[in-house]
Formats: structure tokens, C-alpha cells, sequence
């Protein structure tokens, strides 16, 4: 009885997992000819749009199924026919006369007369088990239409049974999910899982890049052990990471229904396919199942020339803040990345001075060989004349979104010739750093050329004697970022003095947390208790930033709190504001901070009552459902009142991911002479300095130098105009996403989003003797462009979206200190202009011939002016500031 019931479960557990009456796979009775209509429909649309409204279009035909010819040993292994016939193209949606890019036209026109006869030329299919073993065609057949009979020999195949398979069909080799119940077979394909070649690129940085997801459905109704219906439906969503609002869906729809069963022509006799094939035609072969990679070519597009002509008056250097000027380097970089090298060469020989650092720009960031090539060829390092277009070039380099190894492995080479200016050599290896970095971060550390350059940059800082050769490695460190390269930075920081000290604990800034051991913090802790040597306060204060942002224990933020009455008058100020901003803005540490806050001896009116000016605020600029922004201003002045270090910092940051935007910071020192100040305990070797410093989308960029040594200083103070000094100005390619994507259907699909940003960021320090007064002014205008192009291209009817935003913008960040009383007056200043905003879709469908179909909707808005509060105690010093203030004019430097 046992064994009875065991074996009654069986069975019926056997039939709920298989279609009724199988466990293989469909088969076709003999002498039969099924005739099906089929659909394959396209729509792309914003994502979460109706696609009643959408862009697209229909093809419909009928399909004759017959069975050829079946193995006499094996059941299971079949060989069909597939015939596609009375072709019709039309609009997925209807549509009035005037806005139907089809009507009038027949399927012939729309098509052409030879690919519509080779559409419905029949193939063969050699179904195993319900699984196509050889697919059978033409071999001179054009990619397009071989591609859509790929898309229809797909659907037939399937297995009976629920279970896991990976199989191989139109999309690739893929991992594929069967739910089975009763005459009922779903089919799931894992879309990300698919083998395929495929052209295309992301942006380096989660957050500049943009997310997909894609899913594949399949549900087949079975009826006398064939099919009866199927239908099939494949979604693909890309959503622009920084604002998931602007994306795109694409949606591939493929039904097939049996219309009747007729009379058909017998089976061919024969054991052997091969034999049965020839017999059929001996024109077939068997070819891959798998889609070629086809795309259309441009008939009337321009020449690279022609579209620079076009876009040339957008690019002088004036117009650089403007979104047009953002807009029309995206289009030049896409025109680029399809031009040969001399004719990249062409435009870049023959331009004049002003509008060549643009072109720089633009045909470093296409990233291609040729442009590599062509733009190598053009720069003469050995030349000091060019120096302008070098740095330029340089700077594109580094801010590459998606570098081969070959850019690092050519700047190498560069570094490792004449160069004529100091400047560019020195910019060139710190450019080699974010390279170095970009290429890791893609699994790239391993490749020869980054092998090459790390050990060179590491074996010559190691080896290096002068102060600006170290200074230059410890720079590309900053921006390489490699673990093995902490020890030295270690080293740097503790044995070293003044800025070559500061340097390379700010490079040790930048490293995750997740870097920082023991020994790190160690060393950290003992520079700002400064247990084996006295270290300057700019050393001091960035070594307890990297204590306090790391996990800290209880007994380092204690001795932390413990040392604040203990420091210089600023510092004291500057230390307590960095602890109070990391409750404000509840920092990861924040709960150890109010754990130690509970202690009198670290929290008490003493401790926290200290006066000064110095300060570090952080605060939200924006705040989103998909990204947020944040920025930190914090100022630290020497006991006389001069200013020592102003930093400011924009981050933006996901639930994922972080992006360092820009970094600004004026450091002063050897100033205190001037007024017959006293310097600050471990500060009174330094030389007079004041320069700038600037990360920009997580690339350090090279310092400037406003000016070295007290003579330069006094020449400079007698002939200063005023005038801000500029640190960066340029094009930038931020955005860069490319992916070909196959439907299922045959069509294949481009998803292309670029966004590029106009910046000019410039900065001055003004010191007024008389007045008794100094202003640090950071001048930050963008003008950003995205543009996204979401396309599907069936060779003879394109269809797609277009979606573009822009928007232009200044971010001025001014601090004013006035020393004539201790303690001083200082107020900072943070303002964003008046910002316009625009956005815009454009849904399309179009011809070869010309006919195009198109609506565009838009939005233009004006974002409104902000000045950015920081804390209470700064609003009340700028009243007394400008209260104070009323007619000084002043002679600044």
C-alpha cells in the first residue's frame, strides 16, 4: 500500500511539473501546414509613459509552419519549415494621415524589393527536444532581415517541463526559467545573464552613469502537442542616475496566433539532416541562431567638417558658460568618434588660437584610437609655445570616462621624453595618478601599462631630493590613490615639513576608510599631538579629520576633546567647530562624540567657550530622491588674524555611491611678517606663500601659485590689477554612457546618454595693508548639458526619444576678514545666481527617404538665486562686517 501511494505521487507530481501528455518538446503532426499571424511591435517612450502615446511601429505578417521531416529513431528530433508572407509595416499607434510617416507607401517601398523577397525567403529549424539545434538560411542574406527570422525562430523554441536551462537564441547564449502548468509554458530569460557581442561603454562613476534594467517574458499555450498561441514581451528601462526621472524604456512585443490547419505538403524522406536539407535546396547553411551585430549607415549625415563648421561659433572661449556652448561639444565628440584620424587631424591643423583648446577638449574626450592618435600627433611636448593645449589635453585625459590602457601607457611615454615646460611635466604624472586610478577601478590595475606606471612614480618619489619633484609625485599619489603607496605617504606626512607635509596627509584624505589601519591612525594621532615633532596647524587639523571621519575609538575622540585649550588661540576655534559640525550634520562618528560629550572633563564652559574665527560648516545643497548634494566651507587663520587655509568642497553622493564634484582651497602662510605679527608655534620657518589648489570630479588637478617668496610677494602687491587668477577652464565630459542592446524581435536598439559641463572656476586672494582687511573670492560658473538618445533601428524605419537638459549656473563662495581687532571679523559668503533650467523631449519616428515624423515637448523654468545660510555665528559676523564696512576701497594685490 506504501509503495502504491509512493508511486501515485509520482505521478502526479510528474504532471503538474510537464505539459499534459509530454516531456520533451512540441511536435507537428505529419502532412499538415499551420498557418499563424504574427505581430512584432516596438515602443519607446519615457519610462513611466503610456504606450498608447509612444513612438513606433508594427510589422505583421502570416507564417506557414510545416513539418519536413522527423528522425526515424528519435521522435523528439524534427526539422521544420518557417515561411514568412504578406508582409504589412504601420504605426504601433494609430495616428492622423498627416503625422503617418507609412501612409501611402507600400510594404515594398518602405522595405525595398529586395529585402522584402529576402524576408520571406523560408528557413529551417532542427528542433531537439523542442530546442533549435541548426538554424537553416541563406548565406549572403542581408543582417537586418536575417535577424527578424531570427527573432520568429526563437519563439519556437521551448521545453515542457518546468526547470532551469541555459539556451542559445537570438539575444545569446542566456539563462532561461520554464513554468509549466497544464497546456501553459512560461518562459523567463534572464536578460543580464545574455552572451552577446556588444559595442558600448559606461561612465567611470556610479553616480554620472546610468542604471538598466531589462526583463523577458514568454507565455505559450499548447494545444493537440503544438502551439496555439505565444506571446512575448521584452522591457528595457535605462534611468539617468542623477536625476531618475530622465530615462527611457524600450518594449519589444512578439505575438503569434494560429489562424487554421490545413493540407500540407508530406515529409521528406531521408535518415540524415544533412541529406534531407540538400535535398530541400542545397542553398542552405546552418547559421548561428545568435543576432549579427548590423546597424544602418548615415546616407545624408555631414562630414566631421561640415558639423564643425556648423557648431564652431558656440566654442570661443567667451561663450564657455553658456549651455549651448556644453551642448554643441557633445554633438563634436559624437561626429569625432565616427571620423578617421586625418580627418580629425584636418579640423585641429587648420584652427586659430582661440577656439584650438576647445577642439583639444573634445577630441581627447571621444576616446577613440584615431582621436588618441591624431591629437599625439598634433601636441609637440617639446614645444613651451604650445603649453595652453597640452595642460588642455592633459586635463580631458583625466577627467576620460571610460580611458583605454593605451592613453596611460602614451603619457608615459611622454613623461619619459623631453618635455619643455616644467609646469606640463608636472601636470602630465598627475594626470598619470588619475589614470592609474580610473583603470583599477575597472579591474585594469594588472594591465602592463599601469604596472609601468606605478612603479615609476613610486620608485622616483622614493629617490626624489627636490621639493617640487616630491611634491609632483605625491600629487599623482593623490590622485592614483593605491594602497601600496600609503607607507610612503605615511612617511611624508611625519618626517616632513610645511607643505610637503600637509600634502601628504590631504592625500591620505582622499583614501576610503576602509584603507586607513592601524598604523595609519597611529601615525595620524601622533602628528596632531605632535608626540615626536611639532607640526603646523594645517598638518594638525587635517591629520584629526582623518582620525574623527574613520571609525574612531572612544579614546581617540577623547584626547581629541581633551587637547581643545591646549592649542593655538585659531585652532582651538577651528577644532571645536569641526566637532560641533559632526553633531550637526550627524556624522558616522557623531554617536562616539556624544558618548565622550557625556564626560565633564572633555565637555565643559572652559573647553567650548574658546574665542576665534576660524570655523568648519558643512550643509545640504540639495536634497532628492536620487541624489543629494552637500557642501563643507571651513577657514583656518593664524593667530594674527591672516588667513592660512580656506576649503571648500562639493560632494554629491546616492545611496551607492560618492562623487567628490569640486574642491577649492587657498592656503596662505609666511603672511604674519607683513604686519609685524608673530607666526604660530611650528610656523615660523615658512616661507610667504599663497596658492590654490583644486580637485574637480575626483581629479586633482595642478596647484597654482599666486605667488613664492617675499619678493614675489611685494611685486606682485605693487602690480596687481585685481583681477582673479584662473585655475580651471574647459569642457568637460561627464556623462558617457553607450550600449547596444538586441531585441528579441530582430530590430536592434542604441541607448546613448552624454552630459558635458562648460566650467570656468577662477579664485583670487586680496590683502589690503591699510585696511587692515583680506578677501579670498571663489568664482564657480557651469553650464551643464545632458542629452540622452534612445533609438531602435530596423534598417528601413527608425524609431526613437531624445531627451535634453540644460542648465547654467555660479556658485560664488567669498570670505572677508578684517584684522584690525582681535578677535577678528570674519564673514563667508556662499551664492548661486539665478539658474535657468530647460528640458525637452522629442519622440521620433523616421524613414531612409527622408519622411519624419516627430513631437517635442518641453519645459523652461527660472531656478531662483540662494545664498547658502552656514551657522548662526557667521550671519552675525557679516552684519558686523558690513555694518563695519562702508567706503573701502582698497590696494589689493
Amino acid at each position: 500500500m506504501i509503495l502504491l501511494t509512493v508511486l501515485f505521487l509520482c505521478i502526479i507530481s510528474t504532471y503538474s511539473a510537464s505539459v499534459k501528455g509530454h516531456t520533451t518538446g512540441p511536435s507537428l503532426n505529419n502532412d499538415k501546414l499551420y498557418k499563424f499571424a504574427y505581430s512584432a511591435e516596438v515602443y519607446v517612450d519615457q519610462v513611466k509613459a503610456s504606450l498608447q502615446k509612444s513612438a513606433g511601429y508594427r510589422i505583421s505578417s502570416g507564417v506557414d509552419v510545416n513539418l519536413l521531416w522527423r528522425n526515424p529513431d528519435n521522435d523528439d528530433d524534427q526539422l521544420i519549415k518557417i515561411t514568412v508572407r504578406d508582409v504589412q509595416v504601420e504605426n504601433v499607434n494609430e495616428r492622423p494621415a498627416a503625422k503617418n510617416i507609412f501612409k501611402g507607401k507600400s510594404t515594398e517601398k518602405i522595405i525595398g524589393k529586395e529585402y522584402l523577397e529576402a524576408l520571406q525567403r523560408p528557413i529551417v529549424l532542427e528542433l531537439v527536444r523542442g530546442k533549435v539545434k541548426t538554424f537553416y538560411s541563406y548565406q549572403n542574406e542581408p543582417g537586418f532581415t536575417q535577424n527578424i527570422k531570427r527573432g520568429l525562430a526563437s519563439l519556437f523554441q521551448l521545453q515542457l517541463h518546468s526547470g532551469a536551462a541555459r539556451e542559445v537564441d537570438i539575444s545569446g547564449k542566456c539563462n532561461t526559467t520554464y513554468h509549466v502548468r497544464q497546456d501553459q509554458v512560461t518562459k523567463i530569460k534572464a536578460l543580464d545573464s545574455c552572451e552577446i557581442e556588444k559595442e558600448g561603454f559606461t561612465s567611470h562613476n556610479q553616480i554620472l552613469d546610468v542604471s538598466t534594467k531589462a526583463t523577458s517574458a514568454t507565455i505559450y499555450v499548447l494545444e493537440d502537442s503544438f502551439i496555439k498561441s505565444i506571446k512575448a514581451e521584452e522591457n528595457y528601462v535605462l534611468l539617468l542616475n542623477s536625476r531618475r526621472k530622465t530615462g527611457a524604456k524600450i518594449v519589444s512585443k512578439q505575438r503569434l496566433e494560429l489562424k487554421s490547419v490545413q493540407a500540407g505538403p508530406g515529409l521528406i524522406a531521408g535518415k540524415q539532416v544533412a541529406s534531407v536539407i540538400k535535398t530541400l535546396d542545397s542553398s542552405y547553411v546552418a547559421v548561428s541562431l545568435v543576432a549579427d551585430p548590423v546597424k544602418s549607415e548615415c546616407k545624408k549625415c555631414p562630414s566631421l567638417s561640415e558639423h564643425w563648421q556648423s557648431i564652431r561659433e558656440h566654442m570661443y572661449p567667451e561663450k564657455l558658460s553658456k549651455a549651448e556652448a556644453a551642448r554643441s561639444f557633445l554633438s563634436f565628440i559624437q561626429n569625432i568618434r565616427k571620423a578617421t584620424k586625418e580627418e580629425i587631424l584636418q579640423i585641429i591643423r587648420s584652427e586659430n588660437k582661440e577656439l584650438l583648446p576647445q577642439v583639444v577638449d573634445a577630441v581627447t574626450s571621444a576616446q577613440t584610437p584615431a582621436s588618441l592618435e591624431a591629437i599625439l600627433e598634433f601636441l609637440d611636448f617639446k614645444d613651451a609655445s604650445t603649453s595652453t593645449l597640452q595642460e588642455r589635453f592633459l586635463y580631458a585625459c583625466g577627467f576620460a570616462s571610460h580611458p583605454s590602457e593605451m592613453f596611460l601607457k602614451s603619457l608615459t611615454a611622454k613623461f619619459k621624453g623631453d618635455i619643455a615646460n616644467e609646469e606640463i611635466r608636472e601636470t602630465l604624472v598627475i594626470v598619470m595618478g588619475a589614470l592609474i586610478r580610473k583603470l583599477c577601478e575597472r579591474e585594469g590595475c594588472k594591465l602592463p601599462a599601469v604596472v609601468e606606471a606605478k612603479r615609476l612614480i613610486l620608485s622616483r618619489l622614493e629617490k626624489a631630493k627636490k621639493d617640487d619633484n616630491v611634491r609632483m609625485y605625491l600629487l599623482a599619489l593623490k590622485n592614483a590613490l593605491l594602497p601600496e603607496a600609503i607607507p610612503l605617504l605615511l612617511k611624508y606626512a611625519e618626517s616632513e615639513e610645511g607643505p610637503i607635509s600637509n600634502l601628504a596627509a590631504t592625500a591620505l584624505q582622499r583614501y576610503d576608510p576602509s584603507f586607513l589601519t592601524k598604523e595609519v591612525k597611529e601615525t595620524m594621532n601622533r602628528i596632531y599631538h605632535q608626540n615626536r615633532k611639532v607640526h603646523e596647524k594645517t598638518v594638525r587639523t587635517t591629520a584629526a579629520a582623518i582620525i574623527l571621519n574613520s571609525n574612531p575609538s572612544y579614546m581617540e575622540v577623547k584626547n581629541i576633546l581633551l587637547s581643545i585649550g591646549e592649542l593655538p588661540l585659531e585652532m582651538n576655534k577651528y577644532m571645536l567647530s569641526m566637532i560641533q559640525d559632526i553633531l550637526h550634520f550627524e556624522m558616522p562618528s557623531s554617536k562616539t562624540v556624544r558618548q565622550v560629550l557625556k564626560d565633564m572633563r572633555a565637555h565643559n564652559y572652559d573647553r567650548f567657550s574658546k574665542m576665534g574665527s576660524s570655523s568648519a560648516y558643512s550643509g545640504y545643497i540639495t536634497r532628492g530622491p536620487d541624489v543629494s548634494s552637500t557642501y563643507s566651507l571651513d577657514i583656518l587663520y593664524s593667530g594674527s588674524g591672516i588667513l592660512r587655509r580656506s576649503n571648500m568642497n562639493i560632494h554629491i553622493f546616492n545611496r551607492n555611491a560618492e562623487l567628490h564634484a569640486s574642491q577649492v582651497v587657498i592656503e596662505a602662510q609666511g603672511l604674519e611678517s607683513i604686519i609685524a605679527a608673530t607666526p604660530d608655534e611650528g610656523e615660523e620657518n615658512l616661507d610667504s606663500f599663497a596658492g590654490m589648489s583644486a580637485i574637480l570630479f575626483d581629479v586633482q588637478l595642478r596647484p597654482v601659485t599666486f605667488f613664492q617668496g617675499y619678493g614675489d610677494l611685494m611685486s606682485k602687491m605693487l602690480s596687481a590689477t585685481g583681477d582673479p587668477i584662473n585655475v580651471v577652464k574647459g569642457l568637460i565630459l561627464l556623462t558617457d554612457y553607450s550600449q547596444e542592446i538586441q531585441l528579441q524581435s530582430g530590430p536592434r536598439a542604441s541607448a546613448e546618454f552624454l552630459g558635458g559641463l562648460a566650467i570656468d572656476i577662477s579664485g583670487g586672494m586680496e590683502f589690503s595693508l591699510w585696511y587692515r582687511e583680506s578677501k579670498t573670492n571663489v568664482k564657480n560658473r557651469v553650464a551643464m548639458f545632458i542629452a540622452g538618445n534612445t533609438e531602435v533601428d530596423s534598417f528601413f524605419v527608425k524609431t526613437g526619444m531624445e531627451t535634453t537638459l540644460e542648465a547654467e549656473t555660479t556658485l560664488d563662495f567669498i570670505s572677508t576678514v578684517q584684522f584690525s581687532q582681535y578677535p577678528f571679523l570674519v564673514c563667508m559668503q556662499m551664492d548661486r545666481v539665478e539658474s535657468p533650467f530647460r528640458r525637452y523631449v522629442t519622440k521620433y519616428e523616421s524613414l531612409p527617404s527622408g519622411r519624419r515624423y516627430a513631437a517635442r515637448r518641453g519645459k523652461a523654468e527660472l531656478l531662483a538665486g540662494n545664498e547658502y545660510p552656514l551657522h548662526q555665528e557667521n550671519s552675525n559676523m557679516c552684519r558686523k562686517v558690513f555694518g563695519a564696512v562702508s567706503d573701502s576701497s582698497s590696494s589689493w594685490f
